[in-house]
């Protein structure tokens, strides 16, 4: 291929999920190591209506999950799952549930930067792992500059709310398309898994994508 295949990876920071299916999209390309692939983040919020400061995540997922048997035995699947995955989940430590735009504005300049990888994987680190606030504009910042990005400027961007109405757009457009649930990858253009598979069946996806 002339052209590396566009890998677009429509998630959300806050969505443990997305951070399995981000290291399984990873894995997937690995596996074929004569394909060139660059994964692209696309923004997509499971829940833009959070305040900018966030809510406490106890009393916000009681609300969303009823049954908190469930509710736990989803997080303890994670938690096994994870560790396979190299992921540690730390879910009874995270105080808040932020709203993720700011977070995503972020992986959108690391993009330009050349650093999207290692902000991706440090937001889903600092939030599941770490139980730091990534709607914290002071985190997002020390993210950024642990990855090689400018402090002072992703301060300054983050506070005039730049492309902060892109993020929302994209988001809209994706569940415009379609998208009810993440994460959702979309390969080339042309072949689309939906959910944390194995990076296997991701790489059959890529397979499918190039003979398409």
């Amino acid at each position: 291929m002339s052209q590396p295949m566009i890998v677009d990876v429509v998630a959300d920071v806050v969505c443990p999920w997305c951070y399995l299916g981000w290291r399984r999209v990873k894995a997937a390309v690995a596996l074929r190591p004569d394909i060139e692939a660059k994964l692209v983040w696309r923004p997509y919020q499971l829940d833009p209506t959070i305040s900018e400061q966030g809510v406490d995540r106890k009393a916000y997922m009681a609300a969303k999950f009823k049954d908190s048997e469930r509710l736990r035995a989803v997080h303890d699947a994670l938690v096994t799952g994870g560790a396979d995955d190299g992921i540690t989940f730390n879910f009874d430590i995270i105080e808040k549930s932020p709203n993720t735009n700011a977070a995503h504005r972020l992986i959108r300049w690391a993009l330009t930067a050349g650093v999207q990888d290692a902000v991706v994987e440090a937001l889903f680190a600092a939030y599941f792992t770490q139980g730091r606030d990534i709607g914290d504009p002071m985190v997002l910042a020390d993210i950024a500059e642990a990855a090689g990005m400018e402090r002072l400027v992703v301060l300054q961007l983050l506070s005039e709310g730049a492309d902060k109405e892109s993020v929302t757009r994209e988001h809209s457009m994706a569940v415009q398309g379609g998208v009810t649930g993440v994460p959702y990858v979309i390969f080339g253009g042309k072949v689309a898994v939906v959910g944390a598979e194995s990076p296997e069946r991701i790489a059959e996806a890529i397979d499918q994508a190039l003979s398409a």
